[in-house]
């Protein structure tokens, strides 16, 4: 599996059980919210003030050893 920055919010969060706790480490406490649901990712960083690329590429290698 592969994540990337257009992905929703909704969507990331039912492909792997890794993946709420992943975004909640990285200060995105918000992933029940309902307007969350249809952020992409890359818009919800830019909301918290995360750096998309180094989240993505993070989450990509946490993955990819799973």
């Amino acid at each position: 599996m592969q994540i990337s920055k257009d992905m929703l919010i909704g969507e990331l969060v039912q492909k792997h059980e890794l993946i709420p706790s992943m975004l909640m480490r990285a200060g995105m406490h918000c992933l029940g919210c309902p307007s969350a649901q249809m952020e992409t990712l890359e818009e919800a960083c830019m909301v918290h003030g995360i750096d998309c690329d180094t989240l993505v590429s993070g989450m990509n290698e946490v993955l990819a050893d799973k």
